[in-house]
C-alpha cells in the first residue's frame, strides 16, 4: 500500500492493493487468502471486486474506506444514509455484494436510501436484486491500472527475447502511460502471472507469457 499514489487522485481515494499482487511477494497463495480473510472476518480489512476482471480483487483498509468516503461525502445531501451504511453495513463486513431485500427487511434501508447509497459510489448495481459494495471515485484508478499493465506488459514483450530483469523492469522511466509506481506494476503481472518467473544468477528474469496483451 505504501506504493500507491495518493497525489494521482487528489488524496481522494483509500489506498487500494490488489489482492493477486500480495501473490507477487508469497508464493503460498493460500496462506495469503487465509490471512486476508481472518483480517476481513475482524472487521480491518474490506474487499472489492472491481469488475474490469473477474479475478480482480481490491483491499482496502476499512478505516482508511470510512475515512475517504466520509471526506468525499462531506456537505453532500447523501451524507446520513452513508453514514447509516458505514454504521451499520461495514463492521465485520465480509461480502463483497449486498442481497437488496437483506437491506430492506434486515438492515431497514429504504429503497430511497438505496438508490442514494448507489449515486454516491458506495454501491454499484450488480443485478435486480444485489449490488456490489464499492470504491467512490475508483473509475480513474481502474483506468489508470489496465492503461499501464498494458504499457509495462508491452515494455517486457518488447525486451530481447522477451525477457528483461525484474530490477531493471522496476529501474525503467514511467511513460505517460504508466501512471502509477513501476514496482506495483511489477507485482501486479507478477501476482497476476502474466509474465513468468526465472531465478538466475543475475536475479529474477521476468518471460513474456504469449497471449497476455489483451
Amino acid at each position: 500500500m505504501t506504493l500507491f499514489s495518493r497525489k494521482l487522485f487528489n488524496d481522494s481515494l483509500p489506498p487500494v492493493v490488489l489482492k493477486h499482487q500480495l501473490y507477487s511477494l508469497h508464493s503460498d497463495k493460500t496462506s495469503v487468502d487465509k490471512q486476508l480473510n481472518e483480517l476481513r472476518a475482524s472487521g480491518e480489512l474490506l474487499m472489492f471486486q472491481l469488475g474490469f476482471d473477474s479475478e480482480a480483487f481490491a483491499l482496502v483498509f476499512a478505516e482508511d474506506y470510512r475515512a475517504k468516503v466520509l471526506q468525499g461525502e462531506a456537505g453532500r445531501e447523501t451524507l446520513e444514509t452513508v453514514e447509516k451504511f458505514l454504521d451499520k453495513m461495514i463492521p465485520g463486513c465480509s461480502d463483497l455484494s449486498f442481497n437488496k431485500e437483506k437491506m430492506l427487511k434486515e438492515f431497514l434501508f429504504t429503497d430511497s436510501e438505496i438508490t442514494r447509497l448507489v449515486k454516491s459510489g458506495v454501491l454499484t448495481v450488480r443485478d435486480v436484486g444485489s449490488r456490489w459494495l464499492s470504491i467512490p471515485n475508483s473509475g480513474k484508478f481502474i483506468k489508470y491500472f489496465i492503461k499501464g499493465r498494458k504499457a509495462v506488459l508491452g515494455m517486457v514483450k518488447k525486451s530481447r527475447y522477451g525477457e528483461i530483469l525484474k530490477t531493471e523492469l522496476e529501474g525503467r522511466r514511467t511513460t505517460s502511460h504508466v501512471k502509477f509506481q513501476m514496482k506495483s506494476h511489477v507485482h501486479d503481472i507478477v501476482g497476476a502471472e502474466l509474465v513468468e518467473c526465472i531465478q538466475t544468477t543475475s536475479g529474477t528474469l521476468l518471460r513474456y507469457v504469449d497471449g497476455n496483451d489483451n
